[in-house]
């Protein structure tokens, strides 16, 4: 007689899901704002909205996932830092109009879920959340057997912000003689994996190499999280003349900042006054990918880029440094077709 057909027979195991909650409980509590409530069914999160604080306010919506960096994390079987790369993706965006992350929603898709991994990526996700003042009020775990192996997963996010209407940032607000502020980055944050998967297969390295450019392994320099800068640039925004901000993500730090430009402006920028971090070295040496590659595909060591009032230069500089920001002038705006015009060479690449 042949046996009984069960939805665990089938590949989905629906106590483990029920036990990767029970892990991720503590972790959760620590992704908490005060405008939160509690939802006794479950099936969403609820934050009550404080329009008192403003006028006229303004939703802002955002959602990313983090790339193929998470087979990264799935080779080496480190998942507690993707998280906060999803984060990041999701609030970084969000404050670039302006506004402040109020929550975020998380998706992970899984061939099988085994708790502790769950419970990991979550408590990841959790901690970003936390960093970035936001709230994570709820997601979502799917077991999609047949669809993606047992080790295999994907995540994806979502985040709400707020923002006043009067303060919405953007390149209306850019003008000629504006001073351009880079924020440094922790790497390639999670943006160009595909590259480095590539560069590495072809260079026959190692997850595990020890480079001489690099103070740790491939692969645990290439896992660290992307920075998240959301409190940093609302602090920036509140005690300076902030006019734009421009997240460096897919297309490099070209691409991204003339999106915050008019079309009367560009951005002049030197690549002399930073120098990219080594593993962006490594990544062209070994792949032999050339410098315009890199930089349209990589943000080359600047993940946010804030364009504020001439006058307020140094004290945006000061304010940053003061909340542990590695920080530099990296141009100025000037008249021109909303492009942005990178000049000199770097250090090193």
């Amino acid at each position: 007689m042949s046996e009984a057909s069960s939805y665990a027979a089938a590949g989905v195991d629906i106590a483990a899901g029920e036990r990767a909650v029970e892990l991720m409980k503590a972790k959760l509590a620590r992704a908490r704002r005060p405008e939160q409530l509690a939802d006794a069914s479950g099936f969403a999160g609820l934050f009550r909205l404080d329009t008192a604080r403003y006028r006229e306010p303004v939703l802002a919506t955002s959602t990313d996932g983090v790339g193929t960096k998470v087979l990264l994390a799935q080779a080496l079987d480190r998942h507690g830092t993707i998280g906060l790369d999803l984060v990041g993706m999701v609030v970084d965006d969000l404050v670039v109009s302006g506004a402040e992350p109020l929550f975020m929603t998380d998706y992970i898709a899984c061939g099988k879920v085994v708790p502790e991994r769950i419970a990991e990526i979550v408590g990841g996700i959790a901690e970003g959340c936390r960093l970035a003042g936001c709230a994570l009020v709820g997601g979502e775990t799917a077991e999609h057997p047949g669809v993606l192996g047992p080790d295999e997963y994907d995540l994806a996010g979502a985040g709400t912000g707020i923002v006043e209407a009067g303060a919405l940032l953007g390149p209306d607000r850019v003008r000629a003689g504006d001073a351009v502020i880079a924020l440094g980055s922790s790497g390639p944050h999670s943006n160009g994996y595909s590259l480095i998967r590539h560069v590495v297969a072809r260079a026959k390295l190692a997850w595990d190499a020890d480079l001489p450019e690099l103070d740790r392994p491939l692969g645990e320099e290439l896992l660290t999280p992307t920075r998240i800068y959301a409190l940093d640039c609302l602090a920036l925004a509140a005690g300076t003349e902030v006019h734009a901000f421009a997240h460096i993500t897919g297309g490099g730090l070209a691409a991204n900042l003339a999106r915050s430009l008019p079309g009367h402006l560009d951005a002049e920028l030197d690549r002399g006054t930073w120098t990219p971090q080594p593993v962006f070295s490594v990544i062209a040496g070994h792949g032999g990918v050339p410098a315009a590659e890199m930089e349209a595909t990589f943000n080359m060591g600047v993940g946010m880029v804030a364009v504020v009032a001439a006058g307020d230069a140094e004290r945006a500089l000061a304010l940053l440094a003061g909340r542990s920001v590695p920080a530099w002038r990296l141009g100025e705006i000037v008249p021109g077709g909303g492009r942005t015009v990178l000049r000199g060479e770097h250090a090193r690449v």
